[in-house]
């Protein structure tokens, strides 16, 4: 019988979701050689091969990707031991590190931990600012322990990494500058800014998402302006260069805008929690949770 070592399977792991020998290293704080000799030995150890190579990197192969299989349900299951030892060591107290993008830290974060000041005073939240698709790469890396996201950004449902939790769908509202023909219109559509030049990020998440919601609308946007942050998008909105969609949650609203709601082809972010696969048992991790949903609804 095969004596298992959960670090060479979180080896294997950790290369199948960085795609290189180098990056893998880089995650565990190991030296490329180390990573090469420790999936090696399990090789041996499983007897059957691992990796092939493909170019100049390597690639798993199908024994193991389904060595994975077993894997991922192995370190779930570590998990829920975790959880259930922390229950009954030290009850309901702990810290949950929360990874967030930007607009859910003042909208869901910071009223959750309001929350549960009151209600579970043993609980504390460590907060780490970060873009929406990074928040799963720190959530797999174990830097943080739940990643609010988008659902956009997630990975798909087959990923037996992440338990998910719905949180949810956040209205995209329109910025008109103030003075816009459109600003007191009935029945704005979006399909009624076509013409318009359009303010929204070069690329990532909201890009996306933007370019999704007027394709729907049966046109493709023009790009007058790249902006990330919504203070700056806001900012040139006022000043009359153009018109941007804006998420409801999206704090503080630039003078000179006139958010609008849309009447039609109404489009909308779908907001995640997301928790390593049996971490959700854990009495602090699940009263987060709780706060969180409680904060959303």
């Amino acid at each position: 019988m095969t004596e298992w070592d959960i670090k060479k399977l979180q080896i294997l792991r950790t290369l199948n979701e960085r795609g290189t020998v180098t990056a893998t290293a880089r995650t565990l704080l190991m030296t490329p050689s180390a990573v090469s000799q420790q999936l090696s030995n399990l090789a041996k150890q499983v007897g059957v091969p691992l990796l092939e190579a493909h170019g100049r990197r390597v690639r798993l192969t199908g024994a193991a990707r389904l060595l994975l299989v077993h894997a991922d349900a192995v370190f779930a299951q570590l998990e829920r031991a975790d959880a259930e030892l922390a229950a009954y060591a030290n009850g309901v107290a702990g810290e949950v590190r929360v990874g967030a993008f930007s607009t859910a830290v003042p909208a869901l974060v910071v009223p959750a931990v309001r929350a549960l000041r009151g209600a579970w005073p043993g609980v504390s939240v460590r907060v780490r600012e970060v873009e929406a698709a990074e928040a799963y790469e720190l959530l797999a890396a174990g830097e943080v322990d739940l990643a609010l996201s988008l659902a956009a950004q997630a990975p798909t449902g087959r990923d037996r990494r992440f338990t998910r939790v719905s949180l949810l769908a956040d209205p995209l509202d329109v910025a008109l500058p103030a003075d816009h023909a459109l600003a007191r219109a009935e029945d704005l559509r979006l399909a009624d800014l076509a013409g318009e030049p359009w303010i929204f990020g070069g690329s990532g998440p909201w890009s996306e998402i933007t370019l999704a919601a007027c394709e729907a609308a049966g046109f493709v946007p023009e790009q007058a302006h790249s902006a990330a942050g919504w203070e700056a998008i806001l900012a040139m909105v006022g000043a009359g260069m153009g018109v941007a969609l804006v998420p409801r949650m999206a704090s503080g609203r630039g003078g000179g805008v006139a958010m609008r709601e849309l009447s039609a082809d109404r489009p909308s972010r779908q907001v995640v929690a997301a928790v390593r696969q049996g971490a959700e048992g854990a009495p602090a991790v699940s009263h987060v949770l709780d706060a969180l949903r409680a904060a959303a609804a």
